[in-house]
């Protein structure tokens, strides 16, 4: 089998709210995959019901061919929430031994804390750990049982700049042996690093799907950046090219339609004009185009 999972027509109903809304979805073994989408798109419920934590209204959910039950009962499966529960008068040394004892081949304790680097204070109790720290003993404990499938949510939710990265590189190290993950995230950046396709949602639907690459195609339109003195939001917004304009301190940026048409009309009206970089839209412009409730395409 060449699918780590596969969603077909889930939809998941909270009275009036339909929170999934026919959501297919197949990962292959190997891919690393982001999850990305405003507050109430439905990733969360989705990703309890690829957890086999809620039954789908319409729709099934396929695990290594199974059910998700049987992959977590055999370790194949394994997730990190933000804010899974932690005992605090337990500490993290008794917590990976607790974990490690429920599956047939586990990881060592040691390789366990090299990975997810709470060997410094694995015999703190958790009740005294800061929230970075908690979180890669939630991240630890989910690596325990040696998954084949690791489904994270906001992996890097307390993390600082230098533990983000050392989290990414440890992320880098499970996938080169072909495991499987799917991360939702707010931070962007990392979608556009590390992932090998991106998922978008809205409204409880996929609107994009594909690598960063594709997703990004889905917007039209370039990026100008640079400091134009004394302009203001509304004068920019008014030339020719211009869909959009946003003013922050000294430097601008226009979402463009036509940038050449753009360039010339920026220099033509205010030609004090410096700094000046063009650029494809990103994935950050592709994700408020894409999952805000205005046009789809048209650049914010």
């Amino acid at each position: 089998m060449t699918e780590a999972f596969r969603l077909t027509g889930l939809v998941k109903q909270f009275k009036q709210v339909r929170a999934v809304d026919g959501v297919s979805l197949a990962v292959r073994r190997g891919e690393v995959v982001a999850l990305l989408g405003p507050n109430g798109a439905g990733k969360s419920t989705t990703i309890d019901m690829l957890l086999g934590l809620a039954s789908p209204d319409e729709g099934s959910v396929q695990v290594f061919g199974g059910a998700p039950r049987a992959a977590l009962d055999s370790g194949r499966l394994a997730a990190m929430v933000q804010n899974g529960f932690l005992l605090r008068d337990v500490t993290p040394a008794e917590l990976v031994e607790l974990h490690r004892s429920m599956f047939r081949n586990p990881l060592s304790a040691k390789e366990v804390y090299g990975r997810a680097g709470i060997g410094e204070f694995a015999r703190r109790r958790c009740g005294k750990l800061p929230g970075g720290q908690l979180q890669r003993v939630r991240y630890a404990l989910a690596l325990t049982g040696d998954p084949e499938l690791l489904i994270l949510d906001e992996p890097t939710a307390a993390l600082d700049v230098d533990a983000r990265r050392e989290f990414w590189a440890s992320m880098h190290e499970f996938t080169a042996a072909g495991r499987t993950v799917l991360f939702a995230t707010h931070y962007l950046a990392e979608a556009e690093d590390y992932a090998d396709r991106v998922v978008l949602m809205r409204h409880g639907k996929v609107v994009a799907d594909g690598a960063v690459d594709e997703v990004r195609a889905n917007v039209s339109g370039r990026l100008i950046r640079a400091v134009v003195p004394g302009a203001r939001e509304e004068d920019l917004a008014v030339l020719d090219g211009v869909a959009s304009a946003r003013v922050q301190g000294d430097r601008t940026e226009l979402g463009c339609t036509d940038s050449d048409l753009a360039i010339r009309a920026l220099l033509t009206t205010f030609p004090q004009t410096s700094s000046i970089e063009i650029t494809s839209a990103g994935l950050e412009e592709a994700f408020l185009a894409l999952t805000s409730d205005e046009p789809q395409g048209a650049l914010r």
